[in-house]
């Protein structure tokens, strides 16, 4: 064996060795979209650079493209993830053989929850940032969108052959979300009441309680 052979250092078989970012890479996604969201929420997507974001999570500049290729890429991120998040609240909601009035306010508490509780930053997100998606991104979103919404339909339309839906079980569903939506421009967990007694109030709009 020669000595350049033995002061030359082996090179380590196998895969590179992870970097501390590779390593928790499922974590650290996470908090790169809690944090987004949480900016976009406040600042908007175009105030809003990837330094700040990754000073928010205590990442070097450059870190989020590690796990995001852009900006954009993230933006959808926070939408989407903020949707399955919303459709695995709900179908919790629906696992329970429950009266379908029953299942109809526990939608509403669990949309109410969704739209005023703790995760809600992508809410405000997607109703005034969606511009800046792509098509293909948009189409996405819509999808989950329609998959959340269909949930409603096999009880609205048990509650309308029922007698206790006030009106056509279509109607309902872009009656209801549109009045539920709205609640985000006016709610206010500190002078609003509680979302209990609001989920009271959307059930008394719909649904006849003499029937229920």
């Amino acid at each position: 064996m020669t000595a350049a052979a033995i002061d030359t250092p082996k090179r380590p078989r196998g895969r590179p060795r992870k970097t501390l970012d590779e390593r928790d890479e499922g974590n650290r996604r996470l908090e790169l979209v809690k944090a987004a969201a949480r900016l976009f929420r406040r600042k908007g997507f175009d105030a809003t650079s990837t330094r700040d974001i990754a000073a928010a999570v205590g990442m070097h500049s450059g870190s989020p493209f590690y796990h995001f290729k852009s900006k954009g890429d993230l933006l959808y991120a926070v939408m989407e993830q903020g949707m399955q998040w919303a459709l695995d609240r709900q179908a919790k909601v629906l696992a329970d053989e429950e009266p379908a009035a029953e299942q109809l306010r526990r939608l509403i508490r669990s949309h109410f929850d969704t739209l005023h509780g703790p995760g809600r930053d992508f809410i405000p997100v997607m109703l005034y940032e969606s511009r800046s998606l792509t098509t293909r991104q948009r189409n996405g979103i819509a999808d989950l969108q329609r998959q959340y919404e269909a949930a409603w339909v096999p009880v609205l339309k048990a509650l309308s052959r029922s007698g206790q839906l006030r009106t056509d079980a279509s109607l309902a569903r872009l009656l209801i979300f549109g009045a539920l939506n709205w609640s985000v421009q006016w709610f206010d967990a500190k002078k609003s009441a509680s979302l209990d007694k609001i989920t009271d109030a959307a059930m008394a709009l719909f649904i006849r309680e003499d029937l229920q």
